[in-house]
């Protein structure tokens, strides 16, 4: 029988927090995580939504899964397609 453990997902995020890899990489992430978020949640497939954008569904694949850098006006159309807006902030490196 495999232990239950007893780390809460609060515990969990407050140690990966601790490692700069792991922000890294989900800052990276996190804008790709929100569309999709949002875009599930109102019942859309990403071809839906590419149409909705005026792009196609491989470019919002793209986004979604971290591989690209999408540009300001871009993530605008993305955010009005979704109801949405775009929030931006600029926040000190971390100090080593």
């Amino acid at each position: 029988m495999v232990p239950i453990s007893k780390t809460t997902f609060q515990d969990w995020q407050e140690k990966q927090n601790q490692d700069p890899d792991f922000v890294a990489e989900s800052l990276e992430l996190e804008t790709g995580y929100q569309i999709t978020r949002l875009r599930i949640l109102q019942g859309l497939t990403q071809e839906e939504l590419a149409e909705k954008v005026g792009t196609r569904q491989p470019s919002i694949a793209r986004l979604e899964s971290g591989r690209s850098l999408p540009s300001l006006s871009f993530l605008e159309k993305i955010a009005d397609a979704l109801d949405a807006k775009i929030e931006i902030k600029v926040i000190p490196k971390a100090i080593s």
